[in-house]
């Protein structure tokens, strides 16, 4: 088979690849882009832990063919800050509630729940845990991650005061 050529917006940068046909975007995420935030954990699309967002919305990369996603808009945990590496408010809402023990799925949790947030289909503890069910965490950390995201959807829903 031909390799294919695509391009790819990731993380805010326009990249251009050459790929073989089946190399996953997870692959080329961590092969390509050395962009190894995003975790291969079961590779068969059933712990989240390669959870990215493409177009705004969650997909575990390990099943998502990179040719698939020519001329999409890929976000990995290493772009959910702001470029001058601020924070968004989810990743300081998990540090805050310590919703992460050893990492590994910390990377698709956070891309899973900036999706989550930006749906707005969570606001209850329980809708939140029904939403985040495709990442799951070893360490238990379950609590913490809806606690964090619940603090964040209030934060939301929060006018400012001026």
């Amino acid at each position: 088979m031909q390799s294919v050529s695509l391009n790819l917006t990731v993380n805010g940068q326009q990249r251009e690849f050459v790929v073989e046909p089946w190399t996953t975007l997870l692959d080329l995420l961590r092969h390509e882009m050395d962009l190894t935030g995003t975790k291969k954990g079961c590779d068969h699309g059933q712990c989240g832990a390669c959870t990215v967002l493409i177009d705004g919305r969650r997909m575990n990369s390990c099943l998502a063919l990179a040719v698939m996603q020519d001329g999409k808009t890929v976000t990995t945990v290493e772009g959910l800050a702001a470029p001058d590496g601020t924070l968004s408010p989810i990743q300081a809402a998990f540090i805050e509630h310590d919703a992460f023990q050893c990492g590994y799925c910390t990377p698709g949790q956070l891309c899973s729940a900036t999706a989550l947030l930006q749906e707005g289909h969570a606001h209850t503890p329980e809708e939140i845990r029904e939403l985040m069910s495709g990442n799951l965490c070893r360490c238990g950390a379950y609590p913490n991650i809806v606690d964090a995201i619940t603090q964040v959807l209030a934060q939301a829903a929060t006018p400012e005061v001026a």
